[in-house]
């Protein structure tokens, strides 16, 4: 059974922009398994800094996961966002499964890579792939 990486169906999907803002949990802004993973594709990840990670850390456990979407927390994300544009960020990787209830492409002027979009159709790719 092969595995299909999010990583790299991420990584292939943004493998046109040189930095990238991985918005995600904090399992993913802190470890490095998905960042290095990306590098392979020529994306360098900026990260939100640790207060931003512990909001979005909250935000996504105590009102996404309860499916509670808060102007407030998009308002919030927006900001972090906009602050890693202006650290050199291009596009931003929504890395964690419920941001996407909060952010779209068309909140922002950058490339917005849907992790949970895009892992979706790598499996429907895959899956339609004449053996």
């Amino acid at each position: 059974m092969p595995v299909l990486h999010f990583a790299d169906a991420t990584g292939k999907a943004a493998k046109r922009i040189a930095y990238c803002s991985a918005t995600g949990n904090q399992a993913h802004d802190e470890y490095p398994f998905y960042r290095e993973r990306l590098k392979k594709y020529g994306i360098d990840v900026v990260t939100p800094n640790e207060k931003e990670r512990d909001y979005i850390n909250t935000i996504i456990f105590d009102e996404l996961c309860a499916n509670r979407v808060k102007p407030e927390a998009k308002k919030e994300f927006l900001k972090i966002i906009n602050r890693r544009k202006k650290d050199g960020a291009q596009g931003v990787i929504l890395g964690c499964t419920e941001i996407p209830l909060l952010i779209k492409q068309g909140d922002l002027d950058i490339p917005v890579f849907d992790t949970t979009a895009i892992h979706s159709a790598a499996a429907v790719e895959y899956s339609l792939k004449e053996k």
